[in-house]
């Protein structure tokens, strides 16, 4: 059979799995590792707000828990917290942030990783005063729209136009940010962020399917299933709270990731027997069969 949306599994599984990520646990944990914040930094401050714009603009293809380690030695160090402040990133030579974000292994990619972070925070720097709020501001708050700079605004280098905000601009990273913003850094004028959906990667992709949210036959790209993803849980937080307020799409990111990295990646791909089942929060919406996801093709019959 094609693929069937459940909304009234999914309002359950979102209800259960947000329930458990901020009350009790899922799979023995609540916090994620961008959760981190360094000792010497105040929640919701500039600092705060840079700390996470920098790193998690290069939040790409490695593993998230050492990259936020790896964030808070080199801001916690006086010789490296300079590489969090937009002014000095203007004014250090690239050679010489590649060298200092490479102390404590924060960029794997050591030239790419540095120009993207050198050239987010010059932007800043240049266009905003040093403090994304004011990039905000400017946008009156608003997600939607600031989404949309952030794929849209450009600046000339060398000729050329480039993207002022690389990575941060992808479809994967600015959601989170946002998100991260608002939960981890109180920036509660963000405006219409219930009008941006959920990061679909391959947890997201996992966890629901795994719960039957999204369920039937399906052999193709995880890009073109995504759609279909972010349209259910868009619908399916449709009336829910979180925390005394309406719960949005982003908000199952965190839960959804938390329940495939830690029990949904162990189910068998072909028969769905999980050996982390009967521990699993999300047990009793489980289902059987066949749920394959290698890198970025989907094979699925439940």
């Amino acid at each position: 059979m094609p693929i069937v949306i459940d909304l009234e599994r999914g309002k359950k599984v979102a209800k259960l799995l947000y329930n458990s990520f901020t009350t009790t646990d899922i799979h023995g944990r609540t916090g994620m590792p961008r959760d981190m914040v360094p000792s010497s930094v105040a929640k919701g401050s500039l600092g705060h707000i840079l700390f996470i714009t920098l790193t998690i603009s290069i939040n790409y293809k490695r593993d998230a828990s050492s990259l936020w380690e790896s964030s808070i030695k080199t801001f916690d160090d006086p010789e490296t917290k300079y590489l969090f402040d937009p002014k000095l990133l203007h004014e250090t030579p690239l050679e010489k942030i590649v060298e200092d974000m490479h102390r404590y292994n924060l960029s794997p990619r050591p030239e790419k990783d540095a120009d993207i972070w050198q050239r987010v925070g010059v932007t800043f720097y240049e266009k905003w005063s040093s403090d994304p709020r004011n990039f905000f501001k400017n946008s009156n708050w608003d997600s939607s729209l600031i989404v949309k700079r952030l794929r849209t605004d450009t600046h000339t280098e060398k000729g050329e136009t480039a993207p002022d905000y690389p990575y941060l601009r992808s479809p994967k990273i600015r959601p989170l940010w946002l998100k991260m913003l608002r939960d981890d850094a109180g920036m509660v004028e963000l405006r219409n962020l219930e009008a941006i959906p959920i990061l679909v990667d391959v947890h997201v992709a996992r966890a629901t399917l795994a719960t039957g949210v999204i369920r039937g036959q399906f052999k193709g790209t995880l890009d073109e299933l995504s759609e279909d993803i972010r349209e259910a849980w868009f619908q399916s937080v449709e009336g829910l709270n979180a925390n005394e307020r309406p719960m949005i799409a982003i908000d199952m990111y965190q839960p959804l990731s938390h329940l495939s990295m830690h029990g949904c990646s162990n189910r068998d791909e072909i028969i769905g027997n999980c050996t982390a089942f009967n521990n699993c929060e999300a047990r009793d919406l489980c289902i059987k069969g066949k749920i394959k996801i290698d890198k970025n093709f989907v094979d699925l019959e439940t």
